[in-house]
C-alpha cells in the first residue's frame, strides 16, 4: 500500500498531465504527503482541479508539451520519481484526429522515457489503460494472460505506449512500470463525454441524464482517490524490484451496468428522475463488458479499492457542486 499521510515522501516528484483530472488528483495527494512536485503543463486551465483547489502555486510549474523532446529533458531533470499521465484521453477525438493522438500518446511517452533514461530517474510510472487490451480480450482482463489486442486509434496509442515503456526496462534498465486502470471517476474530470461527469452536468442543470447505450454495458468504476493510491503503490514497488518492466491493473472490484450507475447518481443527487436511454445495445466502438482483475497489485502491495460506488458518486457530486466551473467548458 502507499504510505499514510503523515509519512514523509522523498522529493522531488514530476507529474506530466497535471492539468488533467487524474494528474491533478495525484499531484494533490503527493503535496499532501509533503513532497515537492514539478508539473509539466501544456494547456493550463482555470477550470482544472489544480487551479480550482488552489494547488497550482504550490508546484514548480514547467510549461510545455511532451512532444517537445528538449523541453521534456529539462522538465524531468532533478526528479527522482516521474508519473507520466499526459495524454490525449478522448476516444472520439482519437478517431477524428489519430495523428495528434499518436504524437502525444506515443511520441510523448518515448520522449519522457528517454529523458528519464538520460537523467537516471529512479522510478517511472507510465499511464497505460485497460483500453489497451482491446475488444478481443476476455474479461476480467489480466496482465499476463490477456493480450493487448487494441483495434482503434486511442486503444492502439495506449497499447503502444505500454509496450514502449516496458522495453525501456528490458533494453536500458529504466525502472518503469505501467498502469492499466478501469474507468476512473471523481471530482475534477472536465470531460463530459464520460459517463459520470456528463450525467452530473445534466443533473445539476435540472435535466435528465442521457445514456447513449441501452444501459446494459458493464463498466469497471474506480474512484479517483483509489486510483491515486494505486499509482503510489506501484511507485513504491519499483524500489523493491518486482514492478520493474511490469504492468498493473487497478479497478473498482466489480463491474456495474451503465444504467445502474446513472440511477445511483440520480439517487445520491436526490433527483426523482429516470435516465433517458437513447441507445439500442452497445454504441459502435465500445465494449459490452470491460473490467479488470487487480489481483497482482493487491498481492504485491495490499492495494484494493476502498471507496464503494455510492460513496464515490456522493463525493463526486459534492465536489462539482462546490466547483461548478469545472463543468462549464
Amino acid at each position: 500500500m502507499a504510505e499514510p499521510a503523515d509519512t514523509p515522501v522523498r522529493p522531488p516528484f514530476g507529474v506530466t498531465g497535471a492539468s488533467g483530472f487524474l494528474g491533478g488528483a495525484l499531484t494533490r495527494r503527493v503535496l499532501e504527503l509533503g513532497a515537492e512536485v514539478a508539473v509539466l503543463e501544456r494547456d493550463p486551465s482555470p477550470s482544472s482541479l489544480l487551479v480550482l483547489e488552489g494547488l497550482a502555486d504550490r508546484c514548480e510549474r514547467r510549461p510545455g508539451d511532451v512532444t517537445d523532446a528538449e523541453l521534456v529533458d529539462r522538465a524531468v531533470a532533478g526528479c527522482d520519481t516521474v508519473f507520466h499521465l499526459a495524454a490525449q484521453p478522448i476516444v472520439g477525438t482519437a478517431n477524428r484526429s489519430p495523428r495528434e493522438t499518436f504524437e502525444v500518446n506515443v511520441r510523448g511517452t518515448w520522449n519522457v522515457l528517454e529523458a528519464c533514461r538520460s537523467a537516471g530517474t529512479e522510478r517511472v510510472v507510465v499511464a497505460s489503460s485497460d483500453n489497451a487490451y482491446g475488444p478481443g480480450a476476455g474479461v476480467p482482463y489480466r496482465e499476463d494472460s490477456s493480450p493487448l489486442h487494441a483495434a482503434r486509434p486511442y486503444d492502439a496509442s495506449k497499447a503502444a505506449a505500454d509496450v514502449i515503456a516496458r522495453s525501456y526496462w528490458t533494453a536500458f534498465g529504466v525502472p518503469v512500470a505501467t498502469t492499466r486502470l478501469g474507468n476512473v471517476y471523481g471530482g475534477g474530470d472536465r470531460n463530459t463525454t464520460r459517463l459520470v461527469p456528463g450525467a452530473i452536468r445534466e443533473l445539476l442543470a435540472g435535466r435528465r441524464p442521457v445514456i447513449r447505450s441501452d444501459g446494459s454495458p458493464l463498466r469497471d468504476l474506480l474512484y479517483v482517490e483509489d486510483a491515486v493510491e494505486a499509482y503510489l503503490a506501484v511507485a513504491d514497488l519499483l524500489d523493491a524490484g518486482p514492478a520493474r518492466g511490469a504492468a498493473f491493473n487497478a479497478g473498482g472490484g466489480q463491474p456495474h451496468r451503465v444504467l445502474d450507475v446513472v440511477r445511483a447518481l440520480c439517487a445520491v443527487a436526490g433527483a426523482d428522475v429516470e435516465p433517458v436511454v437513447q441507445g439500442a445495445g452497445t454504441p459502435p466502438g465500445e465494449r459490452t463488458r470491460q473490467y479488470v482483475d487487480s489481483g497482482r497489485l493487491h498481492e504485491l502491495t495490499g492495494w484494493s479499492a476502498k471507496v464503494g460506488l455510492e460513496e464515490g458518486l456522493a463525493r463526486t457530486l459534492a465536489w462539482y457542486r462546490e466547483h461548478p466551473a469545472a463543468l462549464s467548458g
